[in-house]
């Protein structure tokens, strides 16, 4: 009986012990869902597709010729709609899933279609389906970015196989290292909003699509001018009012650090813009319209990785930067490399990227008005880091690319030909016109 008794007191006591610390348990296992970072989220995603359609589809399209304006918009939209099939079938299961023993570099399958992402799932603070949908809108902006290096001389065809390829083994895997908890984001890679995953990722492949498929018929002896500034203007005032979506969405909740994330991207904007202007009027005695909407995209490119790291300062020094090295690079590319990259690509987002990756390292220190560094990490390390991610994810994009381009061309073929080129993509590839005059 003694055992006995024993045995029940003990158990009871266990018992007791299990009510009185489950409710504390269960309060700490499942993340709380909070409706104003949701809210946030959600328009956040909103502005961010709003950037590529219609903000860079008009952007880019005013800065083509006429005969193909269709072109760049068509190409737009349809990365938008392919992108966001991949997307559930398997690209945000390697970019966010769990990937298993191999988490440090994929985040495997396990998440293909979507699989586990319920109403009731929450990533944070925020439902899974949201955050799916935020990382969605960085997908289709990414490929979409790439286009503008060979605008006017690609098929589309190839151009969709290439985009998906490139999706699948370039953009995918990137996203997992920087942000889905994979080796770089384990290293301190600091990255807030994708300077390296989009920016330095679609500028180099920019550069060797560019390369790979060569100069546009006429170039560099024929002059060719945006066809219409007007829509290219509207395009980018688009695209700065959607980059807050970008930056500021990123710190995924409603919060002093999305707040900050917001107020250095308009100052980084303000301020890519002035120099670029400045950098043309110095050099060519009268400002344009295009230079001062090129260097905003500049600023906002450049200050993307650094937006939730830097202070006021930074972000002044970023985009005064931003203006005058991506006028540079511009002007270097063009005139004395002769690369034609169609609508400066790589010398925008590529260098851009590179550049705001670098001074993150720089201007997150909190003498300099940043968050400061992981503990035990200091500006020294902080910058080797960041100059690792910049080597990696440069050659791991340059070097992909260049394959899929070569697989896409053996495929369904790249390049139209130079009779097609002069009819125009508009009429060969989609048998309409943009204009009936």
């Amino acid at each position: 009986m003694r055992i006995q008794t024993r045995f029940f007191a003990l158990m009871g006591l266990l018992l007791a012990s299990s009510l009185l610390y489950a409710p504390l348990a269960a309060g700490a296992e499942p993340p709380k869902l909070d409706t104003a970072n949701t809210a946030w989220l959600l328009t956040a995603s909103v502005l961010v597709l709003f950037m590529t359609i219609p903000g860079l589809a008009l952007f880019y399209a005013g800065l083509v010729r006429t005969r193909n304006v269709l072109s760049v918009l068509m190409q737009c939209f349809a990365i938008t709609c392919m992108v966001t099939i991949a997307w559930v079938v398997v690209v945000y299961s390697i970019a966010f899933g769990d990937g298993g023993t191999a988490n440090a570099w994929y985040g495997g399958f396990g998440k293909s279609f979507m699989s586990g992402v319920q109403v009731s799932s929450v990533k944070g603070t925020i439902p899974e389906s949201v955050f799916s949908m935020f990382q969605l809108t960085f997908a289709i902006i990414t490929p979409a970015l790439v286009i503008g290096a060979y605008a006017e001389r690609v098929r589309f065809s190839g151009m969709l196989l290439f985009s998906l390829l490139w999706l699948l083994l370039v953009y995918a895997p990137i996203a997992h290292w920087v942000w889905g908890d994979g080796w770089l984001q384990q290293l301190g890679l600091m990255d807030f909003a994708g300077g390296t995953v989009v920016h330095l990722n679609a500028g180099m492949a920019a550069l060797v699509a560019a390369l790979v498929l060569g100069p546009r018929k006429g170039f560099p002896e024929t002059p060719m001018p945006p066809h219409n500034l007007t829509m290219a203007v509207t395009g980018a005032c688009m695209l700065w009012v959607g980059w807050f979506g970008f930056n500021a969405g990123s710190a995924l909740a409603a919060d002093g650090s999305a707040g900050m994330a917001m107020l250095v991207t308009h100052i980084g904007a303000a301020t890519g813009s002035l120099a670029w202007m400045s950098c043309e009027w110095v050099r060519y005695g009268k400002p344009s319209v295009l230079g001062i909407v090129t260097g905003m995209v500049a600023g906002l490119g450049t200050i993307t990785p650094a937006s939730g790291f830097v202070g006021p300062l930074g972000a002044i020094v970023i985009g005064a930067a931003a203006g005058l090295v991506c006028f540079s690079a511009t002007n270097y590319m063009k005139r004395t490399l002769r690369i034609d990259d169609s609508l400066d690509v790589f010398p925008v987002h590529g260098v851009g990227g590179i550049l705001g990756t670098l001074l993150t390292g720089v201007f997150a220190a909190t003498a300099l008005g940043g968050v400061g560094y992981a503990e035990g990490t200091g500006m020294g390390r902080q910058v080797l880091v960041q100059i690792l991610g910049i080597l990696v994810i440069g050659a791991w994009s340059g070097i992909i690319s260049f394959v899929l381009l070569k697989v896409s061309d053996t495929l369904v073929g790249l390049r139209m030909t130079p009779e097609e080129e002069t009819e125009g993509l508009d009429t060969v590839l989609h048998n309409e016109t943009g204009y009936n005059l």
